[in-house]
């Protein structure tokens, strides 16, 4: 009998972490407790919150809420590894892009035969059930297709920094960048290389991709919220701030607006 998509270890992908290692109902115990939970459960609400109390701009809700529900299913899934879990997880990231890519894709960059937002929306809504429904075809090639948007998203970065000339600006998408290298190095040493962290019995890897991409995360959305404000209300100037102060090692970065000005 084939088992059940719900069952424990039914997925078709098993990080290198050593299962039940630590815990007889945790399939993948530091991917699951210890990162999904500091990573998008702690550090994506206090995005939010810094964002709401010191930044001027109404910040969306529902471009968070994604972010907070795939960190629950990333969790769901390190705990059972079941083919349900891989699925809600792998999906939950694809929603969160395709919501972001909804609210904050410039217009300036929209493909000639889109006029409007709207237009927008319902373009990236089928392309996401699309991509939703293909996904079910071969899951195993789901998170690679899905860190390959990556490269486009650093594209979109490299072509706004050209236009604007805030060191500011410069040094946070570089801090971003930082951390989605050492994220995304993490992430193919775990699949790749896991022979060898399994001989040194160091098998954490995929945890630490975790913690980097919400470190990358916690840079990539005031900055995707700076350009937003240029395009979106050119009399006013995006200012980057660090909370509680720049002067702090660790930092929340978020958005404020300065005197009206001409577009930078």
């Amino acid at each position: 009998t084939m088992p059940s998509i719900f069952s424990y270890q039914s997925a078709e992908v098993d990080w290198c972490e050593n299962n039940f290692e630590r815990s007889a109902v945790i399939a993948e115990y530091y991917n699951t407790d210890g990162t999904s939970l500091f990573s998008f459960l702690l550090l994506a609400p206090l995005n939010f919150l810094v964002l709401e109390a010191f930044s001027e701009l109404q910040v969306n809700h529902g471009t968070f809420v994604p972010l907070l529900l795939a960190g629950v299913f990333s969790m769901y899934f390190h705990m059972t590894l079941s083919y349900v879990g891989q699925l809600l997880d792998e999906l939950s990231i694809l929603w969160t892009l395709a919501v972001a890519y909804s609210f904050w894709y410039p217009q300036a960059y929209f493909p000639k035969c889109i006029k409007t937002r709207r237009h927008f929306f319902w373009l990236t809504g089928i392309t996401t059930v699309i991509s939703t429904l293909m996904s079910f075809v071969k899951p195993t090639l789901n998170a690679y297709a899905l860190n390959c948007i990556a490269f486009h998203l650093l594209y979109l970065t490299w072509k706004e920094l050209k236009k604007c000339n805030d060191k500011r600006v410069h040094r946070m998408a570089a801090v971003m960048v930082m951390w989605w290298a050492l994220a995304i190095t993490s992430w193919i040493s775990d699949r790749w290389l896991c022979w060898l962290w399994q001989a040194i019995n160091f098998p954490y890897f995929h945890s630490f991709w975790h913690v980097l991409i919400a470190m990358s995360l916690l840079y990539c959305c005031p900055l995707v919220i700076y350009f937003d404000v240029s395009y979106e209300m050119p009399s006013f100037k995006p200012k980057l701030e660090y909370w509680p102060s720049d002067s702090w090692p660790v930092v929340v970065p978020y958005v404020t607006l300065e005197e009206p000005h001409k577009q930078c």
